[in-house]
This record gives C-alpha cells, structure tokens and sequence, in this order.
C-alpha cells in the first residue's frame, strides 16, 4: 500500500466528499449559542458509514465533541487531528444572497455559515481521517481525531476540556485545517487580551465644565495614550526575526491576510472595541465605559503588556480596568522549522503546486491549547472566503486540496512512503 494509491483513492471519491460537506453545512451549529448537536450526528453517520469506530465526550449535553482514534501496526508517534463544529451566528442574514444554511454549490464554491470557518476544514480531516484508518496496517504510531464544540467561544467545553481531562489527545503533534490559505501553513497565534476600563466623575450640566471633569474625556485620553502598547517590542530569536523579514514571507502575509498584514504580524495591536458614556448631550458624563482588545505576539508576555497598561492608568486616578479572564490568553507558538512543517510544505506542493511558506496567525485557534502542553500545532485550511461575513464560501478545488494535504502528511508522519 503506497502513498499513490492513497490519492488515487481520494481522488475517486471526491463526489461522496463534497456531499459531507454538503449534509454538514446543512446542520445549522451557530456559537452562540453553540448547539452542535445537529453536526455532530452528521460527523457520526458519515464515521458509521466508512465503518470508523468513534465515540461522543460531551461534558454539557448540547456542546458534544466528537472523537476517535486508532493504532497503526507499530509503535511510533501520535499524531492529532483537530477541527470544530461550531460557526459564527447569521444574525439577521441581511446581505445573504442565498439561504446561509442551503450548502449550495455555484461558480466552484460551497455557499452557506461556517462552511470556511471551518467546516470546510473540519470535514477535510475527518474525511482524512477515514482513509487513513483503512489502511492502519501500513502505519506506524496512531491518529486520533477530535472534532469539537464550543471553539468560537473560547473552548472551555472543547478543546480545551479534552486535553485537561484525558492525555489521550495530547499526541506528539496536532494538525488543524482553519482558514489560512492553502499558501500558508500557520505556525503561531497572537494572544488575546481583553480589557473593560471604567472611568468615574461628579458629572455636572454641560454648561458647568468647572464643577467636574468629563468621564468620556478622561476616557479619549486614555485611548490615546494605549496606543504606546503597539510599540512595544517583542522579544524573538534572531533566526525568526530574519525568516520574518524575508520579502517571500512578508509577500505570503499580505496575499493571506490582506496588504499590511506583515507589519503587524509579530506586533502588539489595540483595538477599542465598545465605548459607553452620557446620558444626553447638554450633560458632562459621570462615567465612561470602553472595552479594549489587545493582541500580543509571540515574544510578549501578558504581563508585560499589562505592566504597561496599568502604569498608564495610573495617570488617571479616576479610572479602573478589569481583565476579561475568560475571553484572554497567552500567545502560542511551535517551531517555524518544525518537521511536519517541511511535510505539510512538500505534500501541499505535490498536490497544489504551490509550496506554502510557514506564518504566525492573527487571529485565536483552538491549536493554542496543544502549544499550551508544548505539543507542535499546525494549520493548513483553505483561504478565508468572507469569514465571519455574509455570503460566506469555500473553493471547492481547495477543499479538495486540503484534505489531499493531510492525508499525505499523516501518512508521511506515521511512517509512510513520502513525496
């Protein structure tokens, strides 16, 4: 059994893949409020189906994580496979041209909520999954797979539960299919953190600026100043900051994640996110709420950034900030030079024709618990085609390309013949 008839198999049955993923946008699970119920039963039947054994850990009864593993014929490493279920909400669908849950086909792209982010994604490795389980006997090690609830919402139910209650899915290195681009492979993600800030005053009439100052101008100043933390410097080791640096990678950044991507890729970012002051225009506000959203690079700390923003409030007594604990986390990162990014890198090649370059993420995937545990995490998914937006779609040839990709990977990391 070789690596070429692996393809050769997959390449048949690209019909039947395309279908799954059909039946899988059709099970509407948007986050919140997180029932992933409907897509964990189409998960299930189509395992069933391709006589894969796979089991429901489901720590609340609407958010179930569907998982499964196997061992190949010898010992050797374990490899994990991650994806979610579930989607951004539609909201009140306007600006959708089709029906957000219709998984329609048109122009070579699947239409429909969270067939990018990511169900494209998550079917490609379940669907890997399967055929790498017909033939276990030519592997060595094992593959497990974890397809997921709860990952738009932090993962307190998910991913993150998993690998705090059973060491079963920690692996030797994960591999995940969100949208990156198929000429990426991502290989770090900023950290989040997020802050509520509360400024208090008398307040007074709008006429009286001497009796007190104004909540919401002590607020705009304090914005300003915030801007510092996008300067500060993160501290990374010279040969990352030189691959960086490489106009090849910096070309790659701005193709994935739009013109100036590259600037801010190993740089802190703020954004201000809500702002709530006053209760009309002739009064001076008694206070100001605002929200801000800090994404920290590898190489800075939470602390560090928080050091910075409490010595700038302290320039305002007026003002109080409180983490959002639940919504923050550390960066993660693996190696750039990690050896399944040379096997994803070479397998994508063979099957696209196009070898991607390795890029921190922007954006929070679950592969930051993996790295947590200091187990390697990789993405390698399609190209984010109006995430999160309406008209949301997925190239179907990419899908394709996607779950060619993994299958080739984990073969090759589970000791099978290579590219």
């Amino acid at each position: 059994m070789t690596r070429t008839d692996l393809l050769a198999a997959l390449d048949a049955d690209q019909a039947h893949h395309i279908a799954f993923l059909q039946e899988f946008v059709r099970a509407p699970s948007p986050n919140p409020p997180g029932d992933t119920q409907l897509a964990a039963k189409v998960v299930l039947r189509y395992l069933s189906a391709r006589g894969v054994p796979a089991s429901v850990v489901a720590p609340r009864a609407d958010l179930p994580n569907v998982v499964s593993d196997f061992e190949g014929a010898h010992p050797g490493p374990r490899l994990i496979f991650n994806g979610h279920m579930d989607v951004f909400p539609v909201g009140a669908a306007d600006g959708w041209t089709r029906d957000p849950w219709s998984g329609d086909i048109a122009d070579g792209h699947m239409h429909g909520r969270g067939v990018t982010d990511m169900k494209a994604g998550t079917a490609a490795s379940i669907i890997a999954y399967t055929y790498l389980h017909e033939r276990r006997q030519a592997l060595n090690g094992s593959l497990g797979l974890t397809a997921v609830s709860d990952e738009e919402t932090g993962g307190c139910w998910g991913s993150r539960w998993l690998l705090q209650n059973d060491t079963r899915w920690h692996g030797d290195c994960m591999i995940n299919a969100e949208p990156g681009g198929i000429s990426t492979i991502r290989f770090a993600e900023k950290g989040t953190l997020r802050l509520t800030f509360t400024v208090k005053t008398a307040g007074a009439h709008g006429a009286y600026l001497h009796k007190s100052e104004s909540a919401s101008r002590i607020a705009a100043s304090l914005i300003c100043e915030l801007a510092a933390i996008e300067d500060m410097s993160p501290k990374l080791p010279p040969e990352l900051v030189n691959y960086l640096a490489q106009p090849d990678v910096c070309a790659a950044a701005d193709a994935a994640m739009g013109p100036g991507a590259a600037a801010i890729i190993a740089r802190p970012t703020l954004n201000i996110g809500t702002i709530h002051a006053g209760l009309k225009v002739n009064m001076i506000p008694d206070s100001c709420a605002f929200e801000a959203d800090i994404r920290i690079p590898m190489g800075l700390s939470t602390q560090d950034v928080m050091d910075k923003v409490l010595a700038l409030c302290a320039r305002h007594p007026q003002v109080s900030v409180a983490v959002q604990e639940a919504a923050s986390n550390p960066s993660a990162s693996s190696a750039h030079d990690h050896p399944m990014v040379g096997i994803l890198a070479r397998n994508a090649q063979s099957v696209t024709g196009v070898r991607p370059l390795a890029l921190p993420s922007l954006g929070a995937t679950d592969c930051k618990f993996w790295r947590y545990q200091h187990i390697p995490a990789f993405i390698f998914g399609p190209t984010p085609k109006n995430m999160a937006a309406p008209n949301e779609s997925v190239d179907i040839g990419e899908f394709l390309a996607v779950i060619k990709t993994h299958a080739l990977a984990a073969w090759e990391f589970l000791g099978g013949d290579p590219v």
